[in-house]
């Protein structure tokens, strides 16, 4: 689906906020459709939730014993928030690719708000990411997740590893455009992705790690989305230190990114259209 056929230059358009958020609207449209029209694409990203919950289950279930907790209800929130950090970093390959194949030039040429090329390839991976999130949930509950605080907090937990994702695509979207083509891209999205993800408490309470690294993992924001969902879905544990502070904090996290990392994307942006 090209840029054109996306955007009608033809096409009315409202003024001011509400023609920025229709441009928003319609390139996330294209973006979603040409997600469709990538069958590997989708499949690929329906399969690695459902592996990565079954491996880490069956894998370490047996082997890692979590006091008051079935390893299953303490592994969902931290695999959700893995696989949607992982589902953001395709937001710098995808806007790479648009870089590269002169799909955001030809954006620039229409009569269309210049954030919404930006915002729209995030509010496109936030979806894509919201379906991940469910997915997970969903292949949770069918070898024996359950949130156990309640059907509000449930809602909260999703809008928490939703609104993480959001902010995390904001990061790749300044990756994006620092490394300008895809296969920078795919090799830069890692170095984060590794220590944030695998040096949290998705797998293993921090507890078990040694002092210097538990110092790490407890102070970064992968684990306070993790422990965020954590208490949504089990609850105050004094084992697992979940409490209610941890909700607040995963969303100062997400804010602050979000705020950091919005402004240095549209910064990239302007600057490479200059």
């Amino acid at each position: 689906m090209t840029a054109h056929a996306a955007i009608d230059p033809l096409r009315t358009r409202p003024e001011g906020v509400a023609g920025m958020v229709a441009d928003i609207i319609t390139v996330a449209k294209r973006n979603i459709i040409r997600v469709f029209r990538t069958p590997e694409l989708l499949v690929f990203s329906t399969i690695q939730p459902i592996m990565f919950v079954l491996l880490f289950n069956y894998v370490f279930g047996g082997a890692i014993p979590i006091p008051g907790v079935e390893y299953i209800n303490f592994l969902i929130p931290g695999i959700i928030i893995q696989t949607a950090t992982f589902g953001a970093s395709n937001t710098a390959i995808g806007l790479t690719e648009d870089l590269q194949a002169g799909i955001v030039d030809r954006f620039r040429s229409l009569p269309m708000a210049r954030s919404a090329v930006l915002a729209g390839r995030v509010l496109a991976d936030t979806l894509r990411n919201l379906w991940v999130i469910l997915l997970s949930v969903g292949i949770g509950y069918l070898i024996g997740f359950r949130f156990q605080a309640g059907f509000v907090s449930a809602v909260l937990a999703i809008l928490i590893a939703t609104l993480f994702a959001f902010a995390m695509s904001w990061v790749f979207a300044a990756m994006g455009l620092l490394t300008k083509t895809p296969e920078a891209a795919q090799a830069a999205v890692f170095v984060p992705i590794f220590p944030f993800t695998f040096a949290s408490s998705a797998f293993v309470p921090t507890e078990t790690m040694p002092g210097w690294l538990q110092a790490f993992a407890e102070n970064q924001p992968v684990t306070a989305a993790i422990n965020a969902m954590r208490y949504l879905v089990l609850g105050e544990s004094e084992f697992l230190n979940l409490n209610s502070g941890q909700v607040v904090e995963a969303l100062a996290w997400s804010l602050l990114i979000f705020g950091v990392f919005f402004y240095v994307a549209v910064r990239l942006y302007r600057r490479s259209s200059e």
